[in-house]
């Protein structure tokens, strides 16, 4: 068998390349609802200190692929845009603070987590699910539900108009 032959064998069909590039871009750019809301965000301890700033409210767990995948992307967006008014509120649906705090560590993520508690479950209206986000403007309105996970493309389209509106320009 010859180089070219061998070569031609390995040369995928249309179909498979195909496939192939659907599997890439869905990891890449994987699939979520996003829902656009306009409701007051909840009353809350950890959003009221956060008045004034654009902040993703994320529910993820240290066990949950998609949300591991997403993590490094928040952490960038939270590194480029903390300085304009941007904060991430985190929490875990973990066992425990000491775990989370250890992946957090571990993997250098510096934005803050915490466990879930009930209170906050039932304020952003029960979190059966993760990764789960919402994105709360300056204004203290909830303006996106995200199902799903969250990358550095939805991160920027999603958020960044939020962070060039100055607060109390919005509706609320």
């Amino acid at each position: 068998m010859t180089t070219r032959e061998f070569l031609k064998k390995l040369t995928p069909s249309p179909v498979t390349a195909l496939l192939i590039g659907l599997i890439a871009y869905l990891w890449f750019r994987p699939p979520a609802f996003v829902d656009d809301m306009a409701r007051p965000a909840p009353d809350i301890p950890e959003l009221a200190a956060l008045k004034g700033k654009v902040v993703l409210v994320n529910f993820w767990a240290t066990w949950c692929p998609y949300c591991r995948h997403e993590m490094p992307a928040m952490e960038a967006f939270y590194q480029a845009h903390r300085d304009k008014g941007f904060e991430i509120v985190a929490y875990s649906l973990d066992k425990s603070q000491a775990e989370v705090e250890a992946y957090m560590r571990e993997e250098g993520y510096t934005f803050p987590t915490s466990l879930i508690y009930q209170a906050v479950s039932e304020a952003f209206g029960g979190v059966n699910r993760v990764p789960l986000s919402f994105v709360i403007d300056r204004n203290g309105v909830i303006r996106h539900r995200i199902a799903g996970q969250l990358h550095a493309g939805r991160l920027d389209s999603l958020i960044t108009p939020l962070l060039a509106t100055p607060s109390g320009s919005g509706s609320r």
